[in-house]
Parts: C-alpha cells; structure tokens; sequence
C-alpha cells in the first residue's frame, strides 16, 4: 500500500512491536515451564547491613511479644478458636466486630498510601517472609554451603558424604527453626502460656495443640525450603497491586537508565580512551557487570525497569554501588528514586492522588479512634420478649416482658449489676438475681418494666433502660414498651 493510500486508521491503529521479551517470562521458570532455582550472590554493603539490623529488631520483638503482659494479660492474642482478641491488653469481642472492619478499611488505605509514595519498601525492610527468607534461612545457607557458586557445584555433584552431611544439617536446622517459629505463632493464637504447658507436658495430654504444632512447622518448612521466592513472585498478590498503585512519581529501586545507557564492557587496557568501542563521551555508566542480577534474590534484571517481581531488598544497590566505587565513578546508578526523578530531574511532590489517599486515610483514623473512645466496657442488649403482650398489673400499671444479654468487654470481674429506668415513671423486677460477669464472659436473664398508665401514649412506647456497675452507668439501651391500641 502506498503513502498516498493509507487511510487516518492505518497510522492510530498501527501496532507498535514490543521489544521487551523479559515480559513474556518470569526469571524462575524456563521455556519448558520447568522451575529455574536461584542461587543469589551473598550480598554486602550499606543497605544490607541496615535491613539484617531492621531484621534483628523485628525479629526481636515477634519472639518477645506474646510473653509480654499488660495487666495480667498478654501484649496480643489472637484467639480464633475461643472468639478472643487482645490489643495492647484490651480485651476485644465479636461485639466489637465492627471495630476490626474499620481498622481493616484503615490499614488498607495505609498500605495505598504507602505503597504509592514509596513503592513497595515493605516488601524488602518489613514483611516476614522477606524477613526470614533473607535474614534467618539464607544466611543460614551461606554459612553452610558458601555463596552462590559452591551452592550450584554441591547441587550439581552427585550424593557423597559431603553433599549429604550439607544438605542433612541445613534441611534439619530448617526444620528445627520451623518448629520455633510455629511456636511463636501458635503463642500469639492460644497464648504464650498454653504453648508452654504443651511442651512441658506428655504429648498425649494435648496431642491437638501437638498436631497443630506439627502442621505449622511443615507450612514453614515448606515456604523457606522449596517455596522460597515464589511466594513473593507467584502467591503474594502485593506484587501485581503494585502495577496499578504506582506512579511516576512512587519511589521504588530503580535502574537510571538516563545515567547508565549505553550499556558498555570495561576495558582495563585503555580506560581513559574508550570503553567497549564506545567513546567516553557516548558510553553509559553501566559496564553490564550483572552483579545487579547475580544477587537479586527473586532472579531479575532491575535494568529492565519496575518488575512485579522486585521487592525493593536493595542488594542491587549495593552491588552497583561497590562497582561504582571501583570504576572511581558516582555512585547512586541503582538508587531510591522515582521516574520523573530519573527522567526530569525532578524533586518529590505531593500529587491530588496522595492528598485524596490521605484525606480517606485521616478520616478512617479519625473514625476508628472516635470509635474506640465511645467504646462500652459492658454492653448490654434489651429485648421484649416475643409473643408477649402487656399484661395489667393493677388498674394504674402496665408490665412488659424482657430479655437481657450483658457482655464484659474488659479483663475485670463486676457482681454489683443493676438496671434503671431512665425519663419515666415505672420500675424494674428482677426475675432472679443478675449473675456475675466474669473477664469477658456474658450473662443473661429477664426482668419485667413496669410503667403507670400515664406514661403509655399508645402501642409502642421507647423506653430506656440504663445499665449500672458498681454504682455507674456503663451502658444505656433503647426498648419499646408494648401497650393497648387506642
């Protein structure tokens, strides 16, 4: 077809070819779709040395919490099974349901948040996996058999003593950290106490919690002995979130390709003429050395821009920057940035998406500690029994029939509970005595509402009903007082 023939349509609908083949594949898996192991080069520098003493603190403070007690009672629990819940000592019950879907809502917006104004940093300073996997199981690894190029040798040679005593120790040390960790994580379930009395006593006196232990530890051994960085690449959903949370503006571990390109092989011949053919003038500062790739512990090339998955360790960035320091170059040629930092230079700016991300953010926060302020230590529900009508006490009173449900939301125990009518004239009969409301127990009963004729204005009369403990009103409740039809 010629120049003259092409129609508007031929030019806005013309393809544009895709050159980027790293796209079609992920780095773990081959053309035949068989898995391709990583071996990442040990990696060393000032970004590394700050995550292992992140590592150390987060790591610290997840073997200690569950023994940490405020009150009598533990810092966090998280008990599925029993309906309990504990946040910095306070008691939480389903009642306050509504509570966790509004810190949920929060949480999710923070993570918006922060994932749109620094990129997934979370991925490679504070998530457990990451945490574990790089500062517990690979180190580990490095220790017993070396870095990336003795690991291949050992995986390639056959099975001698030296192979099996390596691979024997590591896997059983594996294990052996799985069962720690799955007892820190059953701690934070059933309580640290628990744990404790299910290893000290006889297996067969808790051969449910042992099970449960057991089957722990091989979901943990399972994850950092094969799974490895597939969880981040395949299972973890954050990765590909990424692709519609980030901007050109998020900052991310990004390759400055403005810097860098032409990419060009150190000649250690004549360096100061020329570098791969290319003139020093032309040629980037990248010497496509690949150490960048050799440590990346997910098996990418940053080179190739924002991945779904990098997760931004930064191992990259110190590997660039020692062959930087080599080369008597700048550093900083893989670096925090963003793309219109990278591009045009530009400063970090807040964007009407960061400020509207913002503003849902406050306002969730705003909600959740009005929320937690107006929070009942015991709440109480109310209610006329059904298929009940009002019955004549004597020619000036009417009665109703109720139902009550108390709920202790604190880790005290209250006897002394009363109920009060409030704003009318009438009173309450007790059938029975209240029982006791232990540290996040209920109790329940009926009473009666009596009330003068007076005050019945016709079939459904609101009535409120306060609730006293020890003298003060923790609760009040809305009802309706069924009288005759006029």
């Amino acid at each position: 077809m010629s120049q003259e023939k092409r129609s508007i349509a031929d030019f806005i609908f013309q393809p544009e070819e895709d050159t980027e083949e790293f796209r079609d594949t992920i780095s773990t898996v081959d053309a035949r779709g068989k898995r391709v192991w990583v071996y990442p080069k040990k990696p060393e520098g000032f970004f590394t040395r700050w995550r292992t003493y992140v590592s150390y603190v987060l790591l610290t403070i997840l073997f200690v919490m569950p023994f940490i007690r405020i009150g009598g009672e533990p810092l966090f629990l998280f008990n599925v099974l029993e309906r309990q819940f504990i946040l910095f000592g306070q008691l939480f019950t389903p009642q306050d349901f509504h509570l966790f879907v509004f810190a949920m809502l929060t949480l999710i917006v923070f993570i918006i948040l922060f994932t749109v104004v620094y990129g997934r940093i979370f991925c490679g300073w504070i998530c457990p996996q990451t945490i574990f996997m790089e500062g517990v199981f690979r180190r580990i690894e490095y220790a017993i058999e070396g870095d990336a190029n003795a690991q291949r040798r050992l995986e390639a040679a056959p099975w001698n003593g030296e192979k099996i005593r390596k691979k024997g120790l590591k896997y059983a040390i594996f294990y052996g950290i799985s069962v720690l960790i799955s007892n820190v994580f059953l701690a934070y379930i059933i309580g640290s106490d628990q744990v404790l009395r299910i290893i000290r006593e006889p297996v067969t006196t808790h051969l449910g919690g042992f099970v449960a232990m057991l089957v722990f530890a091989a979901v943990f051994y399972f994850v950092f002995a094969y799974m490895r960085e597939q969880v981040c690449i395949v299972v973890c959903p954050y990765g590909r979130l990424q692709g519609v949370l980030l901007d050109r503006d998020s900052i991310v571990v990004a390759y400055d390709f403005v810097r860098g390109e032409p990419r060009s092989k150190l000649k250690k011949s004549r360096p100061a003429e020329a570098v791969a053919g290319v003139p020093l003038q032309v040629a980037g500062d990248c010497i496509d050395c690949r150490l960048c790739v050799q440590v990346c512990p997910t098996g990418i090339d940053i080179r190739n821009g924002t991945q779904l998955e990098c997760i931004n360790c930064t191992v990259c960035i110190d590997a660039c920057d020692a062959v930087m320091d080599k080369i008597e170059r700048p550093r900083g040629l893989i670096r925090y940035d963003s793309y219109n930092g990278i591009v045009e230079k530009k400063k970090r700016r807040f964007t009407p998406r960061m400020a509207a991300y913002t503003g849902v953010l406050l306002a969730l926060i705003g909600l959740e500690v009005f929320l937690l302020n107006y929070r009942v230590s015991v709440e109480a529900l109310v209610l006329r029994t059904p298929g009940k009508l009002y019955q004549e006490v004597d020619d000036n009173r009417l009665s109703n029939l109720y139902n009550y449900e108390l709920t202790n939301k604190t880790n005290q125990e209250y006897r002394d509970i009363r109920f009060r009518l409030l704003d009318v004239r009438g009173e309450i009969q007790m059938i029975g005595k209240v029982a006791p409301l232990t540290k996040g127990g209920q109790s329940s009963g009926s009473f009666f509402i009596v009330l003068e004729k007076s005050e019945v204005k016709g079939h459904k009369n609101p009535v409120y009903v306060e609730v006293m403990v020890d003298g003060k009103v923790i609760d009040k409740v809305k009802t309706n007082f069924l009288g005759p039809i006029r």
